[in-house]
């Protein structure tokens, strides 16, 4: 697929009406989403991950009410939505970060390959290997950029050199990073390099796993457009093996890398909850609820 640039649309001459310039904001996404737009996910495909009647709280305050959802293989779903609405707060979910806040508390039930997540004898180390997170800040941890990749395969049990020699050169190929450190990966530290580039060793952190599943929060908020595109370029070679979650706040990049969107919007009450989801370009083009269209318009966000 050929990456396009996000729309620009022309200021609005003074005195021009306000609904025009919605208008044209609107069109140009949509012709972003349409332009970008795949094969729709086929109907009764098996979901990789899902959701029911999921709830979340922190302490005495509802987070996210009554979450259906679900999510296809080999693909890529977006999460967008007003600040403060849960699309990270769900996203944590998956692979029970929430876990690891001690006033959280999530309802109902979640699933990852028909299993519950949340079940007894479910293990949360175990579904941190298979379900990779990569946060909106790069953290790379304070090493070279070798063994930042041969964490998490050690912590798993390898510890062949040759193994682990192998492991991080492919992951580090697969997050596009390999041409560029390939001279140094040894001994440079993974805070050395540059914003973007950390970002994509963050990657290959996770990738090293061999996860079915990434999680990504906002990977882009803290990136320029330069480094976003490659890491836009990576979810779209990614997709063919990987099935992706992205939280954004950037709905041309939604509409960029995504098969199907997620709306999510507060409540009157505050509570976060999702509004409707789709293939991308039904979102964008013909939603089916007002709210989602007077979102991806811009008349509210």
């Amino acid at each position: 697929m050929t990456l396009i640039s996000p729309p620009t649309t022309a200021e609005p001459h003074a005195g021009a009406d306000h609904s025009d310039a919605e208008s044209a904001a609107a069109r140009a996404l949509a012709e972003t989403a349409a332009a970008s737009a795949r094969t729709p996910v086929a109907a009764g495909v098996k979901p990789k991950l899902a959701m029911r009647k999921v709830s979340v709280f922190y302490g005495s305050k509802q987070a996210v009410k009554e979450v259906d959802l679900e999510i296809p293989p080999n693909a890529v779903t977006a999460f967008i939505g007003p600040s403060g609405c849960g699309k990270s707060t769900v996203l944590r979910c998956f692979d029970r970060m929430n876990d690891l806040v001690p006033s959280a508390r999530v309802e109902g039930e979640i699933l990852f390959d028909d299993e519950n997540v949340n079940a007894a004898d479910a293990q949360a180390v175990d579904l941190r290997r298979r379900i990779g997170m990569v946060f909106q800040k790069p953290n790379p941890f304070p090493m070279s950029m070798y063994e930042n990749v041969a964490y998490g395969p050690r912590r798993h049990g390898v510890k062949h050199k040759g193994r682990l020699d192998e492991i991080v050169e492919s992951s580090l190929r697969q997050a596009a990073l390999w041409d560029e450190v390939k001279d140094d990966f040894r001994k440079k530290s993974g805070l050395a390099l540059s914003g973007g580039q950390q970002q994509r060793l963050c990657i290959a952190r996770t990738l090293a796993t061999e996860p079915s599943v990434i999680l990504m929060d906002e990977p882009c908020s803290s990136l320029d457009p330069i480094a976003t595109l490659k890491i836009e370029e990576l979810i779209n070679e990614l997709r063919a093996t990987v099935t992706i979650v992205i939280v954004t706040h950037n709905m041309q990049q939604a509409s960029r890398v995504s098969d199907r969107t997620a709306f999510y919007s507060l409540g009157e009450d505050k509570i976060g909850y999702l509004v409707e989801i789709g293939d991308t370009l039904q979102i964008f083009t013909n939603p089916r609820e007002q709210l989602t269209e007077d979102y991806v318009s811009g008349r509210f966000g």
